[in-house]
């Protein structure tokens, strides 16, 4: 018999930490819902998700002067960590940090965003128990870390099998998260069921295509087939179809993740059907991600083949250059007639992802400086959007009219968020500042001088003329024309149109109620429509809605966190709009991405 000594590998555990701080906060918050008390289980948990962030944050910067100058490999080549994976594990930790902030938030009503019990059927008394009952979801927070953990570990290896298996720790809390909305439980559920599904395909291509670079190849590390092509080990006469399918099939599902066209009809029902604080945290640290994966696997096959068949560089990049033309033409021309503001905002997601792809197809790897500044400014703008969002609600006013059969003085019953664009009309005369920092949010995401969009959109465009694409940074000018008119639209029902005081003389709705429904329990539509609500025994009921009884559109004071995160994102916008050589010139170090 054969005796090998097992030689153990040498960890570099400081180039760990980042995650290991992250994904070991999430198995501890699980431990805390095992353990802490009800009562103190909430604070520890948004305590405990905060610092790991922060945690996280901390041991990326300490890393960053040594990983600027030396690349290393952990685990085998399980990581690479590269400036360019530094810099995108230290954006989605700051996205992240920002977006908990939102999902912690609890509004005046004393209510979150979030199901007291999400695994219940709606309508049913095991929902009315458990709303009753005080229960809270606490276990999004470590949710929230997985989720987190796995978009640091997808944007910072070349490893296509890690890479998979960080698309499914990421995907996994997310598509639960989905489903837990407070209200409008349906359309929530719904929401995460066409993820989940659609989530699938797009994983059953992504490692199809794996099996093809592997059968092409014989490894799955891009860094291995790069310098194997590059020596000449890998003939490509012949065999390139299998290395240009496997890697097609890659890309789509990483572009399913990014939102891009024809991958995007997810985009629009999920970002409106998933809890707000979700919607943003998922729109913008996802996006961060996706677009670093798969900035790291064109450009490494395109380094190593380039030099011996263009030919394949070629193709990738007519793929590319067809799926941004797509995805800027949907994203505009469909967001420009949304009459919902959560679905306007997801169709500008879209739009976006097509800008990012506009600079990624001049496949110049000095341009990626420039991507990831793109994924700070769209992100932070996002967050701050979303966080306004979660703060504009329906509210029904019932006066009490002294008649024994008139209504009832129920003081203002906050419902759900108010979505629907007319109803946002006049909110510059409620709120001025909240107004004022959403329209900030718009300017940025429509890439007016002088906020960070500006910046972000030159960077990418330049890097499409850079590559000799002075054609399609044209078309995505003329996509930043058309998203700047329903930007405008949003902002012009804001600030100049009045809102509607005196409702209809009479209206018919349909309110569910039950009894003991509590306040802000129950939905009632603007326009009189049904939308459940989560309460047991529940019965549709016909409601006279006079002009005594209406629903109006209020903004819900914040408790702190997201105010904080609006502030904090509204600050960000102008100071990288303003003055965006500090973080230019540390994503100019970032634009290494091969060791």
């Amino acid at each position: 018999m054969i005796e090998s000594e097992f030689v153990a590998p040498e960890i570099d555990w400081l180039a760990l930490a980042p995650l290991l701080v992250v994904l070991g906060a999430g198995v501890v918050g699980v431990l805390i819902e095992a353990f802490v008390p009800a009562k103190a289980r909430r604070v520890t948990q948004i305590v405990l998700t905060l610092a790991a962030l922060a945690g996280g944050f901390v041991f990326i910067a300490i890393l960053w002067p040594q990983i600027a100058v030396q690349p290393v490999q952990v685990v085998g080549g399980s990581l690479t960590l590269t400036p360019f994976a530094l810099g995108a594990q230290g954006i989605i930790a700051v996205l992240a940090f920002l977006g908990v902030l939102v999902v912690a938030d609890r509004t005046a009503t004393g209510q979150d965003a979030f199901a007291p019990a999400a695994s219940a059927v709606p309508g049913t008394s095991y929902e009315d128990l458990a709303r009753r009952s005080g229960l809270e979801q606490t276990e999004i927070y470590p949710l929230l870390l997985f989720a987190t953990g796995g978009m640091m570990l997808f944007a910072s290896t070349d490893d296509l099998i890690v890479m998979f298996i960080a698309l499914e720790v990421l995907s996994l809390p997310l598509y639960v998260l989905c489903a837990t909305a407070r209200r409008r439980r349906l359309l929530s559920q719904e929401a995460a069921a066409k993820y989940f599904l659609l989530g699938a395909f797009a994983s059953a291509l992504f490692i199809f295509g794996v099996a093809l670079i592997y059968g092409f190849a014989g490894t799955v590390r891009l860094l291995e087939i790069r310098e194997m092509v590059r020596q000449g080990a890998l003939p490509l006469e012949g065999m390139s179809v299998l290395l240009v399918a496997g890697v097609l099939l890659v890309v789509v599902g990483l572009l399913f993740k990014v939102g891009a066209v024809p991958f995007h009809a997810w985009t629009p029902d999920v970002y409106t059907g998933a809890p707000t604080p979700i919607t943003g945290f998922m729109a913008a640290c996802t996006k961060v991600a996706a677009v670093a994966a798969l900035v790291e696997v064109l450009y490494r096959v395109t380094i190593g083949v380039q030099a011996v068949d263009p030919q394949i560089m070629r193709q990738l990049q007519i793929v590319i250059v067809v799926v941004a033309v797509l995805t800027m033409a949907v994203g505009t021309v469909i967001g420009s007639v949304q009459t919902d503001v959560k679905r306007l905002l997801a169709y500008s997601s879209i739009a976006h992802a097509g800008f990012l792809l506009v600079g990624i197809a001049g496949f110049n790897p000095q341009v990626q400086s420039s991507t990831l500044f793109y994924l700070l400014a769209y992100g932070i703008a996002t967050i701050g959007a979303f966080g306004v969002v979660t703060l504009v609600r329906e509210r029904r006013i019932t006066p009490s009219s002294g008649e024994d059969n008139g209504p009832v003085d129920d003081d203002g019953v906050v419902l759900g968020e108010a979505t629907e664009i007319a109803q946002w009309a006049g909110l510059g005369r409620k709120a001025p500042w909240l107004t004022a920092a959403f329209a900030l949010f718009l300017l940025s995401m429509a890439g007016i001088p002088l906020t960070a969009g500006f910046i972000a959109k030159f960077g990418a465009f330049t890097g499409a003329t850079t590559g000799g694409l002075w054609w399609l940074a044209v078309l995505g000018v003329l996509a930043s024309v058309v998203a700047v008119a329903f930007y405008l639209r949003l902002l012009v029902v804001m600030v100049f149109q009045r809102a509607e005081d005196e409702p209809a003389e009479s209206q018919v709705a349909l309110v569910e109620t039950a009894p003991g429904t509590e306040p802000g329990e129950a939905e009632v539509s603007a326009g009189g429509g049904a939308v459940t609500g989560g309460t047991a025994a529940a019965t549709l009921t016909k409601v006279q809605v006079t002009t005594a009884q209406r629903v109006v559109v209020t903004v819900v004071r914040s408790r702190g966190p997201a105010a904080v995160a609006i502030a904090v994102c509204a600050i960000a916008t102008v100071i990288l709009g303003v003055f965006p050589s500090p973080v230019l010139s540390l994503v100019e170090q970032a634009s290494k991405f091969v060791p």
